[in-house]
C-alpha cells in the first residue's frame, strides 16, 4: 500500500530534523510534491544569517544515505535541499511566531468579501486556523489559512 504524502512529509521530516540540527541549521519545512511527472523531495533549511550553498551540500549529503535507508518513497524523486529564501512563506505555527509585526503578502484561493485575491499588510496575530493582517489601509483581517494559497514574507518592504 502506497504511503500517504503527510505521513511521507512527517517521516522525513522525524527523520531529517535532528540531522539538520546537529549541523547547527534549523529545519524550516519539507514538502513533497508533484510537478508535471516528477516528484520532488524539498527540504528548507535555514539559520540567522542565511543559508549558502555549501550549507544545502553537507545537508544533502548528510541526509542522502538515511533517506535511502528509510526508503519513505515508493518510486523516484528528486531531492532538493534549500534555502526558504526572502519571501518564505509561513506555514508552520513557529514561522508565524518568528515573524509577528512582519510585512506580508498574501494570495487567496477564492476572493474576499471585498472581491481582493491578493493583498500586503502586516502580520499582527494567528492562532492554528487563523492568520490576523492589518491591511495597508489600517483595517484589520481576520483570514483562515486554510482559504491562502500562501502567506509569504513581504521581501519589498522588510
Amino acid at each position: 500500500m502506497a504511503k500517504s504524502k503527510g505521513n511521507t512529509v512527517a517521516e522525513v521530516t522525524a527523520l531529517v530534523r535532528p540531522i539538520v540540527e546537529s549541523l547547527g541549521l534549523d529545519l524550516w519545512d519539507v514538502r513533497y510534491v508533484k510537478e508535471g511527472a516528477v516528484w520532488y523531495l524539498r527540504v528548507f533549511i535555514d539559520k540567522p544569517e542565511g543559508i549558502t550553498i555549501d550549507d544545502c551540500e553537507t545537508v544533502t549529503r548528510a541526509i542522502d544515505a538515511p533517506l535511502d535507508e528509510l526508503d519513505p518513497i515508493e518510486g523516484s524523486y528528486c531531492l532538493e535541499v534549500s534555502s526558504p529564501g526572502i519571501e518564505r512563506e509561513l506555514v508552520l505555527d513557529r514561522h508565524f511566531d518568528s515573524f509577528l509585526g512582519a510585512p506580508v503578502m498574501v494570495k487567496m484561493i477564492r476572493p474576499m468579501e471585498n472581491g481582493e485575491r491578493e493583498f500586503r499588510g502586516t502580520l499582527v496575530g494567528h492562532d492554528k486556523e487563523n492568520a490576523e493582517i492589518m491591511l495597508e489601509n489600517g483595517t484589520t483581517s481576520v483570514i483562515k489559512k486554510k482559504d491562502a494559497v500562501y502567506i509569504k514574507l513581504d521581501d519589498f518592504n522588510l
